[in-house]
């Protein structure tokens, strides 16, 4: 089980993935923005970031980049969970610090293979 700190700003793909998230026997933390986000994530030290890249005010890839460069937050592995599915978003993606970069809707099985993979179980 890993304590992962879910980044959205859609209630109904909140709601998703929590209970996907949970059903596989990870602890979830929510936050609705990037700015609230990056707090969150300092405050409760997670093992994972699932981030969004469409946010309101800031984006996913400019919290990606504050998060995996704050010496408190740089050893949290970043997988972006995004609808901007093209190449150049994914390497964008993965060049601000995520380790890993899956599009919507993930299968659930991919998905918590990459969980893992990142995670170490």
């Amino acid at each position: 089980m890993a304590r992962i700190l879910l980044i959205e700003d859609s209630p109904t793909e909140t709601a998703v993935m929590v209970q996907l998230l949970q059903r596989n026997g990870h602890e979830v933390a929510t936050s609705g923005s990037a700015e609230d986000g990056i707090a969150a994530c300092r405050r409760i030290k997670p093992d994972l970031v699932l981030m969004d890249v469409i946010l309101p005010g800031m984006n996913g890839f400019q919290a990606t980049r504050q998060l995996t460069r704050d010496a408190e937050t740089k050893h949290i592995p970043v997988l972006i969970v995004s609808t901007k599915g093209l190449d150049t978003d994914r390497v964008w993606g993965m060049r601000q610090g995520a380790k890993d970069y899956i599009v919507k809707p993930p299968r659930e099985a991919d998905l918590i293979a990459r969980i893992n993979a990142l995670i170490g179980s």
